[in-house]
């Protein structure tokens, strides 16, 4: 990296949970860590077994993948999310989202002139990207505020990582025309759009709102929650082809391409629904057993309608609640990842197993 790009990045913020990680880690009975959001249950048979199909693959895949890919993520976003309107050339795979994150100001052409808009309290590695790119980076949560930056791409996430906020169609329809007001890229990041608990969450190329229109609108999806496929670093975008296309040509000459095993797992894991709902029923029980004992431990929990997050706090400074936790042999994410306006929050994550979680929302009774 060179010296200049290495200046413009912040500190990898996961370093900075080392010791509250030893504190954790010294607990009689074990960490119980709630700091990261990887998947821990097995990745479905149905998908490992299309994966060792395909590993005879001695031949560079293509960037812009399968057609059978191509026509699999066309039809998961049409049944599941309503999308219309798409076509092969505005669908692209990427070797996982957080890569296509931190890389899409590049791809779009951004550049130290421009402006991106990123939510208050965001996943960090939106404001890396346009840090990357050197553009001027601008947390914002309104609409309107938003559309007289005259920004070049505006970021939403719902349901959000790391709050669980989810968009109501009419908060989304407002970004959508924002972002035409003003010509910008509206790139919506539905990672977690499989897991929604107490509202539905609604997709950027659904037509009631966008309006039958794909123009300016990009859907980023991952299968690394939805299937358990972290590992596999398997995800994609779609949405406006005059968008698309450019960004396609980008990655072949940059040659980001994902793998041929992991398409045809891809594939297999999008025309497959009744994985999802087993996960979703996983998820769901180990966030009814963690919530109330969080509640029991002094903790109030906001937002958190969906992804898989409890967004929490104490009304202190949320390294102050990190030790907390620490002390009970819980690790947690500190708010303060997440941008300026989240310091006095923790977001507990639902990703361990059955006896992790149970041990920790006993732990947690028992501090109440």
């Amino acid at each position: 990296m060179s010296p200049a790009l290495a200046g413009r990045l912040p500190d990898f913020p996961w370093d900075s949970l080392a010791e509250a990680k030893r504190t954790a880690a010294a607990h009689p009975d074990g960490l119980v860590d709630l700091s990261v959001g990887t998947p821990v249950d097995p990745t479905p048979g149905l998908i490992r077994a299309a994966l060792e199909a395909s590993s005879d693959a001695p031949g560079y895949p293509a960037t812009w993948g399968t057609p059978a890919l191509r026509t699999a993520i066309i039809g998961y976003l049409e049944r599941r999310w309503a999308a219309h309107g798409l076509t092969e050339t505005g669908v692209l795979p990427v070797i996982g989202t957080k890569e296509l994150v931190a890389l899409l100001p590049l791809l779009l052409g951004v550049g130290p002139n421009d402006t991106v808009v990123i939510p208050s309290v965001a996943y960090p590695t939106y404001q890396v990207g346009a840090q990357v790119v050197g553009a001027q980076v601008v947390p914002c949560d309104d609409p309107a505020r938003a559309a007289e930056l005259r920004p070049a791409l505006i970021w939403i996430n719902s349901p959000a990582n790391p709050h669980g906020a989810i968009l109501s169609a009419d908060q989304t329809r407002a970004w959508v025309d924002a972002a035409r007001s003003v010509g910008a890229v509206l790139a919506a990041d539905e990672c977690y759009g499989e897991f929604g608990w107490t509202a539905e969450p609604v997709s950027v190329l659904d037509p009631a709102v966008n309006g039958g229109s794909l123009d300016g609108l990009l859907a980023v999806h991952s299968l690394s929650k939805r299937s358990n496929l972290a590992g596999y670093r398997a995800g994609f975008v779609a949405g406006d082809p005059t968008v698309v296309g450019p960004m396609l040509e980008a990655r072949k000459n940059l040659g980001l391409m994902l793998p041929t095993p992991v398409q045809a797992a891809m594939v297999a894991a999008l025309d497959d629904a009744e994985h999802v709902a087993e996960q979703r029923e996983r998820y769901l029980r180990r966030r009814a057993l963690l919530a109330p004992a969080l509640v029991a431990a002094g903790y109030r929990i906001e937002h958190s309608e969906g992804s898989l997050y409890l967004w929490c706090t104490r009304d202190e400074d949320c390294r102050a609640s990190v030790a907390h936790l620490a002390g009970l042999g819980i690790l947690v994410a500190p708010g303060d990842f997440y941008g300026q306006d989240s310091r006095r929050f923790v977001r507990v994550a639902l990703t361990a197993t059955d006896e992790r979680i149970a041990a920790a929302a006993a732990r947690l009774h028992a501090a109440g």
